[in-house]
């Protein structure tokens, strides 16, 4: 299960069907292209860290306009999931082997055993987690994956709430030898025709139904729009209107926020399907659906994997309601994220995945072109009444906590700061450093970058993504993913690939 939030938390990886790029075929998933990819993965044992015991299930296979195949598989030895084993393996014409990605250090020590009970790490699972409730939903026996090796440990899931109301899935890594936390991470993310508060008067999809109108879009997988009354749970009730006319602009009617909801949803869906012909957030046609209303005073939103829904608070003292735009790109991105690369929410991997919904939240609002939101590199710039955004992408630091440039102490910091890293790429990526009408961005390394634009950028980190990334890549290994993206997309050596390079250099990732 995961929820991603705008401003702050940890997720989990989810196994489930991922998208494919802009130059990908849309035919079915291929057991035939499976079994290839597993064979060559045995053929390459070495270079795979392929031992007896290791089996493997299929995440998706995207196919590219050449017929070359990316077949994204989970790995398990002897039978336990492998976390951080995930890889995709890279098939051309005629079963050709190109590579593998992945950021396994080692294959996993066969025979250990476990000393520790799963009550025991239960109880230190529970001991980990700061929520206000807290209670053991779970635990299973695994191999965590790390730069250092592999280790049997337990993945015990802790649920419960926070004091502010958020709800709490810490997955918490529970050393099957020692007894001692080897990593945890929230499954929950923090973050933070329709008369909106944000984004003004909008075209929303309905649908009428016993002579009322739903805010239900059939033309987006079904996605609804739902108002919880302030509860925490469920789904509440459909927003409905006899006019076919949500909200009035103003706060004080309530279908406001869910017309701001629905209008998010709407240009996240169009964006991806536009530019990369995603059918949706799973890539399977279905649409989520939206929650507003949450709790009382809940200054936050979040995306949940477990109920494929979006939920947006109401903001409490100095805030607004979260229903913005780059937040429902970002948070709804977060699931994308899940179905894809799976990136990890913790180190660097979880500032990469922070990172990839600040781009596309960023996008999504550049391609809605609305002008009471006009495109920027601020994230969250409409959600306080002091007009102060959560995150700069043309110099991060300005927040007061992120992360310009890369170090080794990156990793260990909060993933709303370590994304700064990324963020700070691609802004010069795409814009470019010095002075222009959306900011100052200065370089790490002193360099002039010239940025390529919105559309190649966004185009190599979807590419990035769904091609390359795996659940743990860091930093070091996002250079690498985005390079060869540059280099499928646009050719080694081209312009696009050389500002790629440069652009991680200037934030020192070389």
């Amino acid at each position: 299960m995961r929820r991603t939030t705008l401003l702050g938390g940890l997720a989990t990886a989810a196994l489930l069907a991922a998208g494919l790029p802009a130059t990908a075929s849309a035919a079915p998933v291929s057991t035939d292209a499976f079994t290839r990819a597993v064979a060559q993965l045995r053929a390459h044992s070495g270079s795979a860290l392929v031992t007896d015991g290791q089996t493997f299930t299929l995440r998706n296979v995207q196919t590219d306009a050449d017929g070359t195949e990316h077949v994204r598989l989970n790995r398990y030895q002897d039978g336990l999931p492998v976390l951080g084993g995930d890889t995709v393996v890279h098939l051309g014409k005629g079963n050709t082997w190109r590579g593998a990605s992945q950021s396994l250090a080692a294959a996993p020590t066969r025979g250990a055993k476990a000393r520790v009970s799963a009550a025991a790490a239960g109880r230190t699972a529970l001991a980990a987690s700061t929520a206000a409730t807290r209670r053991v939903d779970g635990s299973q026996l695994v191999y965590d994956a790390d730069a250092a090796g592999t280790a049997l440990a337990y993945e015990v899931v802790v649920g419960g709430a926070y004091a502010d109301g958020t709800p709490s899935e810490l997955h918490v890594l529970v050393d099957a030898t020692t007894g001692r936390v080897r990593d945890s991470w929230e499954g929950v993310q923090r973050d933070g025709t329709g008369n909106t508060f944000h984004s003004g008067t909008v075209t929303v999809g309905s649908t009428l139904s016993g002579g009322t109108y739903q805010l239900a879009d059939t033309t987006r997988g079904g996605h609804r729009t739902y108002d919880l009354n302030g509860g925490t749970s469920g789904t509440g009730t459909l927003v409905t209107s006899a006019l076919n006319v949500f909200g009035d602009g103003t706060l004080a009617n309530r279908q406001t926020a869910a017309a701001d909801a629905a209008y998010g949803a709407q240009m996240t869906w169009d964006y991806y399907k536009t530019t990369f012909g995603r059918n949706g957030i799973r890539n399977d046609g279905v649409g989520a659906y939206s929650r507003v209303h949450y709790s009382t005073n809940y200054a936050n939103a979040f995306w949940s994997d477990s109920c494929f829904c979006m939920t947006y608070g109401d903001g409490g003292s100095g805030w607004y309601p979260l229903t913005s735009l780059d937040v429902a790109g970002h948070e709804m991105s977060h699931g994308v994220t899940s179905n894809t690369a799976g990136l990890r929410y913790s180190g660097e991997s979880g500032g990469l995945n922070e990172a990839t919904s600040d781009i596309f939240g960023t996008l999504v609002e550049f391609y809605a072109n609305n002008a009471k939101d006009p495109g920027d590199y601020l994230i969250g710039e409409k959600l306080r009444t002091s007009g102060a955004p959560l995150r700069y992408m043309d110099k991060p630091s300005k927040d007061g906590s992120s992360a310009d440039c890369w170090s080794r102490s990156v990793g260990r910091l909060d993933v709303h700061y370590s994304s700064g890293v990324a963020n700070h790429f691609f802004y010069l990526l795409a814009v470019g450093s010095g002075s222009s009408s959306y900011g100052n961005s200065p370089t790490c390394n002193g360099s002039t970058v010239t940025g390529i634009g919105n559309a190649k950028a966004g185009a190599i980190w979807y590419r990035a993504l769904t091609t390359y990334m795996t659940s743990r890549t860091d930093y070091a290994g996002a250079r690498t993913a985005t390079l060869s993206a540059a280099k499928d997309l646009y050719g080694a050596g081209s312009v696009e690939y050389n500002t790629v390079a440069a652009a991680w250099s200037a934030v020192s990732v070389n």
